[in-house]
């Protein structure tokens, strides 16, 4: 079967590169059709074709978004030729979606994966575009039960649509060899380290975590990753013990930042799953969550503690049970990396898209 996996802003490369691999090993002849990612090295030997066919003019700073918006239609239209080679596509992301329900190819099955189920900081039309794009392709894949609750039940979303296939653990970043060593002043510290790692948005709660983290001595919290939003009131409201490492962190780095931390802490007001949480499951660490989206789903399974989001004293709370108990954290830590590899393992989860596609491309033909 000839699949294109399609990401056209390169949002998501650990989740392209596992998915698109995993297909491979299951048989499929696979084409990711992406862009060039402008922040660092991704993996990509994964035995699949990479054609980055959008947005082959990338300029850096302010221009990047207009000249992403300029090429974006004939970027979409350029590639609804070139989908009849496949047998299915399947959608990452639409990074235009006021414009792309009527740029999608038309005679091949098309598969959505809702990453974010709406988007957290939409633009005018943005929200009604996402619900036309839903209607548009024949289904739309979602991670979790709480996803699927929210695309049937919230949004009306025809359910024999809907098909929760789970987001799998990143193992190819923790299996990878030779990890760069992390930066000499935070190899120094000799303390416990909580790691909240990812792009800096407003809806992770990284302002809770900083007001929790008041009173707490003899650990630090490193919140780490490129900021897309202000930052300066953050890092002015800090107490101590509270770093911040504004950069962008690439796959070459990141293993030494999840392999120091004593925790991994995801403080997040809402989400329906996380590509950082199943990062740290690939490198069996504990993990603190908020009471949102998906997240309950894996405390359930013994892989972590649970918060109530935006509560920043039963956030303190909770990070001092953790900290003083190296044991409870062990036994999350163990339970993290078992689901990592048995219940979120890319095996099954490629042979769940594969099953899809099938059902999908003989509906069509018939």
């Amino acid at each position: 079967m000839r699949v294109h996996v399609v990401d056209p802003p390169a949002y998501t490369p650990p989740y392209d590169h596992a998915l698109c691999s995993s297909l491979v090993v299951a048989g499929a002849d696979v084409t990711l059709v992406t862009t060039g990612f402008p922040h660092g090295a991704t993996a990509r030997d994964g035995g699949y074709a990479v054609d980055e066919a959008f947005y082959r003019w990338r300029p850096a700073g302010r221009l990047r978004r207009p000249s992403r918006l300029a090429q974006h239609v004939p970027d979409m239209l350029a590639y609804r030729r070139r989908a009849r080679a496949a047998d299915v596509v399947h959608f990452q992301w639409l990074s235009v979606q006021q414009l792309d329900a009527r740029l999608l190819p038309s005679g091949v099955p098309l598969v959505l994966t809702a990453h974010d189920v709406l988007p957290r900081e939409p633009r005018p039309g943005q929200r009604k575009a996402q619900l036309r794009l839903y209607e548009r392709v024949d289904a739309v894949v979602v991670h979790t039960e709480h996803g699927r609750e929210r695309l049937t039940g919230e949004l009306g979303i025809d359910p024999a649509k809907v098909h929760v296939i789970a987001h799998g653990a990143f193992t190819h970043l923790a299996d990878a060899p030779g990890p760069g060593p992390l930066p000499a002043e935070l190899a120094a510290v000799d303390k416990p380290v909580v790691l909240l790692f990812g792009l800096m948005r407003p809806y992770k709660g990284i302002d809770v975590a900083v007001e929790a983290w008041r009173g707490i001595e003899d650990a630090e919290l490193w919140v780490v990753g490129m900021p897309l939003m202000d930052t300066a009131s953050l890092r002015a409201a800090a107490p101590r013990g509270v770093r911040f490492v504004e950069r962008f962190i690439d796959d070459r780095e990141l293993p030494a930042f999840f392999r120091r931390a004593d925790l991994v802490l995801l403080p997040y007001r809402e989400i329906d799953q996380s590509g950082v949480l199943f990062t740290a499951l690939a490198f069996g660490r504990p993990l603190l969550l908020s009471d949102v989206g998906g997240f309950p789903e894996i405390a359930a399974q013994g892989a972590a503690a649970l918060v109530t989001a935006g509560d920043a004293a039963a956030l303190r709370a909770e990070l001092r049970r953790l900290l003083s108990d190296p044991a409870a954290r062990a036994t999350l830590a163990d339970r993290a990396g078992a689901i990592a590899r048995e219940r979120y393992g890319w095996d099954a989860i490629a042979s769940a898209h594969l099953e899809l596609y099938e059902r999908l491309a003989a509906a069509g033909r018939r």
